[in-house]
Protein backbone atom coordinates (compact mmCIF):
# COMPACT_ATOMS: atom_id res chain seq x y z
CA UNK A 1 0.00 0.00 0.00
CA UNK A 2 1.83 3.06 -1.22
CA UNK A 3 0.14 5.46 1.20
CA UNK A 4 0.88 3.44 4.32
CA UNK A 5 2.52 5.64 6.98
CA UNK A 6 5.81 3.90 7.36
CA UNK A 7 6.40 5.06 10.88
CA UNK A 8 3.49 2.83 11.92
CA UNK A 9 3.88 -0.10 9.53
CA UNK A 10 6.07 -3.01 10.57
CA UNK A 11 7.60 -3.15 7.11
CA UNK A 12 11.37 -3.43 7.37
CA UNK A 13 11.96 -1.42 4.22
CA UNK A 14 11.07 1.82 5.96
CA UNK A 15 13.38 4.72 5.30
CA UNK A 16 15.81 6.15 7.80
CA UNK A 17 17.00 4.80 11.12
CA UNK A 18 15.06 4.37 14.35
CA UNK A 19 15.01 7.22 16.82
CA UNK A 20 17.40 6.46 19.63
CA UNK A 21 14.52 6.96 22.05
CA UNK A 22 12.50 4.18 20.37
CA UNK A 23 15.22 1.52 20.25
CA UNK A 24 17.97 1.86 22.80
CA UNK A 25 21.22 -0.09 22.45
CA UNK A 26 23.82 -0.78 25.09
CA UNK A 27 26.93 -2.96 24.99
CA UNK A 28 28.13 -4.18 28.37
CA UNK A 29 30.47 -7.05 29.21
CA UNK A 30 29.89 -8.91 25.95
CA UNK A 31 26.11 -8.45 25.95
CA UNK A 32 24.30 -6.25 23.44
CA UNK A 33 21.06 -5.01 24.94
CA UNK A 34 18.36 -3.94 22.48
CA UNK A 35 15.59 -2.21 24.41
CA UNK A 36 12.24 -1.27 22.92
CA UNK A 37 11.43 2.13 24.36
CA UNK A 38 7.95 3.38 23.52
CA UNK A 39 6.36 2.76 26.92
CA UNK A 40 3.50 5.15 26.17
CA UNK A 41 2.35 2.69 23.46
CA UNK A 42 3.39 -0.43 25.40
CA UNK A 43 6.36 -0.65 23.00
CA UNK A 44 4.18 -1.13 19.93
CA UNK A 45 6.52 -1.82 17.04
CA UNK A 46 7.15 0.63 14.21
CA UNK A 47 8.89 -0.07 10.93
CA UNK A 48 11.92 1.92 12.09
CA UNK A 49 12.21 -0.19 15.27
CA UNK A 50 12.04 -3.37 13.19
CA UNK A 51 14.67 -2.02 10.80
CA UNK A 52 17.00 -1.10 13.64
CA UNK A 53 16.61 -4.47 15.32
CA UNK A 54 17.31 -6.25 12.03
CA UNK A 55 20.38 -4.13 11.34
CA UNK A 56 21.87 -5.16 14.67
CA UNK A 57 20.93 -8.83 14.44
CA UNK A 58 22.35 -9.17 10.94
CA UNK A 59 25.76 -7.69 11.82
CA UNK A 60 26.34 -9.30 15.21
CA UNK A 61 27.83 -12.55 13.86
CA UNK A 62 30.91 -10.63 12.73
CA UNK A 63 31.37 -8.83 16.04
CA UNK A 64 33.79 -10.40 18.48
CA UNK A 65 32.74 -7.95 21.18
CA UNK A 66 29.19 -9.38 21.31
CA UNK A 67 28.68 -12.81 22.85
CA UNK A 68 24.97 -12.63 23.65
CA UNK A 69 22.00 -10.45 22.62
CA UNK A 70 19.21 -9.34 24.95
CA UNK A 71 15.86 -8.12 23.64
CA UNK A 72 13.74 -6.37 26.25
CA UNK A 73 11.41 -3.44 26.76
CA UNK A 74 10.74 -0.52 29.06
CA UNK A 75 7.66 0.12 31.15
CA UNK A 76 4.81 -2.32 31.63
CA UNK A 77 5.22 -4.24 28.37
CA UNK A 78 7.80 -6.11 26.37
CA UNK A 79 5.82 -5.24 23.25
CA UNK A 80 2.14 -4.89 22.42
CA UNK A 81 2.91 -5.97 18.86
CA UNK A 82 2.15 -3.96 15.74
CA UNK A 83 1.24 -0.30 16.12
CA UNK A 84 -2.48 -0.17 15.31
CA UNK A 85 -3.05 3.47 16.14
CA UNK A 86 -4.56 5.93 13.69
CA UNK A 87 -7.89 6.33 11.93
CA UNK A 88 -7.36 3.43 9.51
CA UNK A 89 -5.04 0.94 11.24
CA UNK A 90 -5.88 -1.78 8.71
CA UNK A 91 -3.88 0.25 6.19
CA UNK A 92 -0.82 0.12 8.43
CA UNK A 93 -0.55 -3.67 8.38
CA UNK A 94 -0.01 -5.56 5.14
CA UNK A 95 1.96 -8.45 3.67
CA UNK A 96 5.10 -6.35 4.02
CA UNK A 97 4.44 -6.17 7.75
CA UNK A 98 4.25 -9.95 7.90
CA UNK A 99 7.53 -10.18 6.00
CA UNK A 100 9.17 -7.79 8.43
CA UNK A 101 8.13 -9.87 11.42
CA UNK A 102 9.38 -13.01 9.70
CA UNK A 103 12.74 -11.37 8.95
CA UNK A 104 13.24 -10.55 12.63
CA UNK A 105 12.30 -14.03 13.77
CA UNK A 106 14.56 -15.60 11.13
CA UNK A 107 17.44 -13.32 12.17
CA UNK A 108 17.01 -14.39 15.80
CA UNK A 109 16.90 -18.12 15.07
CA UNK A 110 19.72 -17.97 12.50
CA UNK A 111 22.09 -15.92 14.66
CA UNK A 112 25.02 -18.05 15.85
CA UNK A 113 24.92 -16.42 19.29
CA UNK A 114 22.38 -16.80 22.09
CA UNK A 115 19.44 -14.39 22.05
CA UNK A 116 17.64 -13.81 25.35
CA UNK A 117 14.22 -12.22 25.71
CA UNK A 118 13.98 -10.19 28.87
CA UNK A 119 10.21 -10.46 29.31
CA UNK A 120 9.68 -7.40 31.49
CA UNK A 121 5.91 -7.26 30.90
CA UNK A 122 3.16 -8.28 28.53
CA UNK A 123 4.08 -9.58 25.06
CA UNK A 124 1.16 -9.46 22.64
CA UNK A 125 0.68 -10.22 18.96
CA UNK A 126 3.94 -10.13 17.04
CA UNK A 127 5.60 -9.13 20.32
CA UNK A 128 4.85 -12.65 21.53
CA UNK A 129 6.09 -14.06 18.23
CA UNK A 130 9.44 -12.33 18.71
CA UNK A 131 9.69 -13.51 22.31
CA UNK A 132 9.03 -17.13 21.33
CA UNK A 133 11.82 -17.00 18.74
CA UNK A 134 14.44 -16.21 21.37
CA UNK A 135 16.64 -18.97 22.75
CA UNK A 136 15.81 -18.19 26.37
CA UNK A 137 12.87 -16.22 27.72
CA UNK A 138 13.53 -14.80 31.18
CA UNK A 139 10.27 -13.49 32.58
CA UNK A 140 9.22 -11.20 35.37
CA UNK A 141 6.56 -12.96 37.45
CA UNK A 142 3.98 -10.30 36.60
CA UNK A 143 4.61 -10.61 32.84
CA UNK A 144 2.29 -12.39 30.45
CA UNK A 145 1.85 -13.52 26.86
CA UNK A 146 -1.04 -13.37 24.41
CA UNK A 147 -1.14 -13.90 20.68
CA UNK A 148 -4.23 -11.69 20.34
CA UNK A 149 -4.33 -11.92 16.52
CA UNK A 150 -7.75 -13.55 16.30
CA UNK A 151 -9.24 -10.77 18.41
CA UNK A 152 -8.79 -8.45 15.43
CA UNK A 153 -9.63 -11.00 12.75
CA UNK A 154 -6.07 -12.07 11.90
CA UNK A 155 -4.02 -15.25 12.35
CA UNK A 156 -0.70 -15.55 14.19
CA UNK A 157 2.39 -14.64 12.21
CA UNK A 158 6.09 -14.11 12.89
CA UNK A 159 6.50 -17.90 12.80
CA UNK A 160 4.36 -18.30 15.91
CA UNK A 161 2.31 -21.14 14.43
CA UNK A 162 5.56 -23.15 14.41
CA UNK A 163 7.39 -21.89 17.50
CA UNK A 164 4.30 -22.11 19.70
CA UNK A 165 3.44 -25.66 18.67
CA UNK A 166 7.09 -26.69 19.05
CA UNK A 167 7.04 -25.43 22.63
CA UNK A 168 3.66 -26.52 23.98
CA UNK A 169 2.12 -29.06 21.58
CA UNK A 170 -1.01 -28.89 19.46
CA UNK A 171 -3.73 -28.66 22.13
CA UNK A 172 -2.19 -25.76 24.02
CA UNK A 173 -1.13 -24.09 20.78
CA UNK A 174 -4.72 -24.18 19.54
CA UNK A 175 -5.97 -22.74 22.83
CA UNK A 176 -3.56 -19.84 22.74
CA UNK A 177 -3.89 -19.20 19.01
CA UNK A 178 -7.68 -19.51 18.68
CA UNK A 179 -8.85 -18.04 21.98
CA UNK A 180 -6.01 -15.52 22.39
CA UNK A 181 -5.92 -16.27 26.11
CA UNK A 182 -3.49 -14.27 28.23
CA UNK A 183 -1.09 -16.69 29.87
CA UNK A 184 0.81 -15.60 32.96
CA UNK A 185 4.56 -16.03 33.37
CA UNK A 186 4.39 -18.99 35.71
CA UNK A 187 1.85 -20.87 33.60
CA UNK A 188 3.95 -20.07 30.54
CA UNK A 189 6.99 -21.52 32.30
CA UNK A 190 5.13 -24.65 33.32
CA UNK A 191 3.90 -25.06 29.72
CA UNK A 192 7.39 -24.65 28.26
CA UNK A 193 7.01 -21.20 26.71
CA UNK A 194 9.53 -19.42 28.92
CA UNK A 195 12.75 -20.71 30.42
CA UNK A 196 12.96 -18.73 33.69
CA UNK A 197 10.61 -16.79 35.97
CA UNK A 198 11.78 -14.41 38.68
CA UNK A 199 9.84 -12.46 41.25
CA UNK A 200 9.49 -8.89 40.11
CA UNK A 201 11.97 -7.59 42.70
CA UNK A 202 14.52 -10.23 41.65
CA UNK A 203 13.97 -10.09 37.90
CA UNK A 204 16.71 -7.65 36.89
CA UNK A 205 19.36 -9.42 38.96
CA UNK A 206 18.23 -12.82 37.69
CA UNK A 207 18.28 -11.71 34.08
CA UNK A 208 21.72 -10.15 34.51
CA UNK A 209 23.09 -13.37 36.01
CA UNK A 210 21.86 -15.49 33.09
CA UNK A 211 23.19 -13.00 30.54
CA UNK A 212 26.58 -12.95 32.28
CA UNK A 213 26.75 -16.75 32.20
CA UNK A 214 26.10 -16.76 28.47
CA UNK A 215 28.59 -13.96 27.80
CA UNK A 216 31.29 -15.91 29.66
CA UNK A 217 30.43 -19.25 28.05
CA UNK A 218 31.92 -21.15 25.11
CA UNK A 219 30.73 -19.34 21.95
CA UNK A 220 31.49 -22.18 19.52
CA UNK A 221 29.66 -24.68 21.70
CA UNK A 222 26.71 -22.33 22.04
CA UNK A 223 26.53 -21.82 18.27
CA UNK A 224 26.63 -25.55 17.55
CA UNK A 225 24.06 -26.29 20.25
CA UNK A 226 21.65 -23.62 19.06
CA UNK A 227 21.92 -24.79 15.46
CA UNK A 228 21.26 -28.41 16.42
CA UNK A 229 18.30 -27.71 18.72
CA UNK A 230 16.67 -25.40 16.20
CA UNK A 231 17.16 -27.94 13.42
CA UNK A 232 15.43 -30.56 15.55
CA UNK A 233 12.52 -28.39 16.70
CA UNK A 234 12.00 -25.64 14.13
CA UNK A 235 12.43 -27.44 10.81
CA UNK A 236 8.88 -26.38 9.95
CA UNK A 237 9.57 -22.68 10.44
CA UNK A 238 10.21 -21.72 6.77
CA UNK A 239 6.97 -23.39 5.66
CA UNK A 240 5.15 -21.68 8.55
CA UNK A 241 6.37 -18.29 7.31
CA UNK A 242 4.88 -19.04 3.88
CA UNK A 243 1.55 -20.27 5.24
CA UNK A 244 1.24 -17.32 7.60
CA UNK A 245 2.01 -14.82 4.85
CA UNK A 246 -0.57 -16.38 2.52
CA UNK A 247 -3.22 -16.62 5.23
CA UNK A 248 -2.59 -13.14 6.56
CA UNK A 249 -2.63 -11.62 3.06
CA UNK A 250 -6.08 -13.12 2.51
CA UNK A 251 -7.40 -12.05 5.91
CA UNK A 252 -6.13 -8.50 5.53
CA UNK A 253 -8.56 -8.00 2.64
CA UNK A 254 -11.61 -8.92 4.73
CA UNK A 255 -14.19 -6.77 6.41
CA UNK A 256 -13.60 -8.66 9.64
CA UNK A 257 -10.06 -7.29 9.92
CA UNK A 258 -11.21 -3.73 9.23
CA UNK A 259 -13.87 -4.17 11.93
CA UNK A 260 -11.46 -5.87 14.33
CA UNK A 261 -8.87 -3.12 14.09
CA UNK A 262 -11.49 -0.38 14.30
CA UNK A 263 -12.97 -1.99 17.39
CA UNK A 264 -9.48 -2.29 18.89
CA UNK A 265 -8.93 1.43 18.46
CA UNK A 266 -12.37 2.21 19.89
CA UNK A 267 -11.83 -0.20 22.81
CA UNK A 268 -14.98 -2.20 22.14
CA UNK A 269 -15.84 -5.77 21.26
CA UNK A 270 -15.71 -6.36 17.47
CA UNK A 271 -18.70 -7.63 15.53
CA UNK A 272 -17.35 -10.20 13.11
CA UNK A 273 -19.56 -11.29 10.20
CA UNK A 274 -17.28 -13.70 8.36
CA UNK A 275 -16.60 -11.68 5.23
Amino acid sequence: MENTPRNHSLRSDSAGTPKSSDLETRLADGALWLTLNRPETFNALTGDMITGTLQHLRTISARDDVRVVVLTGTGDAFSAGADLTGDHPEQNYDAGSVDAANHVVRAITDLDKPVVCGLNGIAAGVGMSVALACDLVVAKASAGLTLAFTKIGLMPDGGATATLAASVGRARAMRLALLSDVIGAQEAHDAGLVSHVFRDAEYEAGLATIVARLAAGAPLAFAATKKAVNAATLAALPAAFQRERAGQSMLLRTGDVAEGMKAFGEKRRPRFEGH
